[in-house]
């Protein structure tokens, strides 16, 4: 009996490749830039299965074109990247990797909002250009993060993490969220529940954002929210890029509206080089590498090729987004 035949748009974790190797007639995208379009959709024609990741737009035309599809796999907790109804209307499964990166991504978050309030990327410009003659009373003066109102948008997983670390630093956290968390686990975290978010906004010294990318939460944060903000505000965004609306970003920045910022994430992805924002020296940009330790990566591809492999036998992924599909 032949294997089936599956498509891993990129490289990944060794471990992983090798146990989808083994069961499947594997083909591999081993180019760091993804596949053009036209090549995507000759990739996927015969395919059984396919491992996805977060920049790649999975589409009904995709779809359409791999008609012994059963399984789309995706290497990211979000699946915003895929037409999930499309994917269920076809009977394909849509698996993710939830819960893993949790706290690798609120790691980094902190590490974004640390370096923003306190210019660690300016001062090492700063260093480089030879600026640095000497010490001095006034010199790249930050805000210090400790005692500070930390101001948390999304009560999910990743937010609530973010919780813990400012405790560390014995912030104030407050926290915005459509649905309020159990009583008991507000006093376990010291959180104060605020309903509005203009209020958390104008009460924050740090904002950081926790929320998916849905059509409420696309440029939730925009012009109105940065008047709201205080002018030592900084603020976070390790969600996704969509959900910061970024001209409104750049004239908060330019005009000291609010201190700084640090985004894991941009819209678009990646940042154009011609993007006003990267003129901006208060304000840090990573790569979108938030869940990037190898530790975590190693284990989003692992739950990716289980997914994967699981879809590939007609069974419930273990992370499954439309489990649906095998309830019809």
């Amino acid at each position: 009996m032949s294997k089936p035949k599956v498509f891993v748009a990129r490289k990944m974790a060794t471990e992983a490749l090798e146990t989808i190797a083994s069961a499947t007639e594997m083909e591999l995208w081993a180019g760091e830039l993804p596949p053009p379009r036209d090549v995507y959709l000759q990739k996927v024609r015969d395919i059984d299965g396919l491992l996805s990741i977060l920049t790649d737009k999975i589409d009904a035309e995709i779809m359409d074109a791999s008609p012994r599809l059963k399984v789309v796999s995706n290497m990211a907790v979000g699946f915003d990247n895929i037409d999930v109804p499309a994917a269920t209307s076809r009977g394909i499964l849509v698996g993710n990797t939830p819960g893993v990166l949790t706290e690798t991504t609120a790691d980094f978050a902190f590490t974004l909002l640390m370096a923003a309030a306190r210019r660690v990327v300016e001062g090492d410009k700063y260093t480089r250009r030879g600026d640095w003659k000497t010490w001095g009373p006034m010199i790249l003066l930050g805000y210090d993060v400790h005692h500070a109102t930390l101001g948390i948008i999304g009560s999910g997983r990743i937010g609530m993490e973010m919780a813990k670390r400012a405790r560390g630093f014995d912030m104030k956290v407050l926290y915005h969220d459509v649905v309020r968390r159990k009583p008991e686990e507000e006093a376990a975290l010291g959180l104060e529940y605020v309903p509005n978010l203009e209020e958390l906004l104008s009460r924050a010294d740090f904002v950081t954002v926790h929320v998916p990318l849905t059509a409420d939460t696309h440029h939730m944060i925009s012009t109105r929210e940065f008047a709201a903000m205080k002018p030592t505000a900084v603020l976070v965004n390790s969600a996704r890029g969509p959900v910061v609306d970024p001209k409104a970003l750049y004239e908060a920045l330019k005009s000291g509206q609010i201190f700084a910022a640090g985004l894991d994430v941009t819209d678009p992805e990646p940042i154009p080089m011609d993007d006003p924002l990267l003129t901006l020296d208060n304000i840090v940009i990573a790569p979108h590498i938030a869940s990037g330790s190898v530790a975590t990566r190693t284990k989003m591809a692992n739950m990716a090729a289980a997914n994967l492999l699981a879809g590939l036998k007609g069974e419930l992924p273990p992370n499954c987004v439309n489990p649906e599909v095998l309830q019809k």
